[in-house]
This record gives C-alpha cells, structure tokens and sequence, in this order.
C-alpha cells in the first residue's frame, strides 16, 4: 500500500505561484498513475491533473491547462503540482492520489490511495 503527503500549499496573491509536493512512502510510484485534485467549500471535489505510470503522458483541466504542470522525480519518489498564475477560483484543498494502472485516469472513484490534503488559498 502507497501513503501520500502532500505540501507546498499556502496563501498567495492573485498571479502568484506555488508549487505542491506528493511524497508517497511504502511503495515506489513507477507503477502508478497520480492525480492532483481539489476541493473547494461547498463544491464537489474535481480534476485537476494527471500523469500516466510512464510519466509519459499528462492531463489537464481546461481550467488549469497553460497555467499548471504536472511532473515527477522518480528518485525522489515525489509528483509535483507546479501551479503558475493563480487566480482566486483556485483556492481550494488540495490532494494527490495514485492508482496502479497503466490508464491515464481523471474520476475521482478510480483513485484508491489519497493524501490528506493541503490548503491553497489565493488572495485578490
């Protein structure tokens, strides 16, 4: 079984950057696809972006596309989330999940193993 960490996240003004941590212990995350997801007060938790097992593919939200990357360190056992032009709609908990599968996967329910999240909160 993988256990995720997740850090990096804080207060930052509109148009500033952040970058989020997912740091996975037990199991090496080679074989697993690894999403990034949020959840704002309120609202349903949602697709942020995902990386394939490979780290061959990504996948992004058409809200985040251009202004998010998604990337590894395979040595560091660690998936980064590197967030660029935030914008108050952003604000929102944070997390990382991983699923073993080869697939490229963005549903909520196909992610098993979850971290317990990290607060961003963008200012205006």
């Amino acid at each position: 079984q993988v256990q995720l960490v997740e850090s990096g996240g804080g207060l930052v003004q509109a148009g500033g950057s952040l970058r989020l941590s997912c740091a996975a212990s037990g199991r090496t995350l080679l074989y697993y696809a690894v999403g990034w997801f949020r959840q704002a007060p309120g609202k349903e938790r949602e697709f942020v972006a995902a990386i394939n097992w490979s780290r061959s593919s990504t996948y992004y939200a058409d809200s985040v596309k251009d202004r998010f990357t998604i990337s590894s360190d395979n040595a560091k056992n660690t998936v980064y989330l590197q967030m660029n032009s935030l914008k108050p709609e952003d604000t929102a908990v944070y997390y990382c999940a991983a699923a073993r599968t080869t697939a490229l996967i963005t549903a909520v329910y196909a992610y098993p193993y979850w971290g317990q999240g990290t607060q961003v909160t963008v200012s205006s």
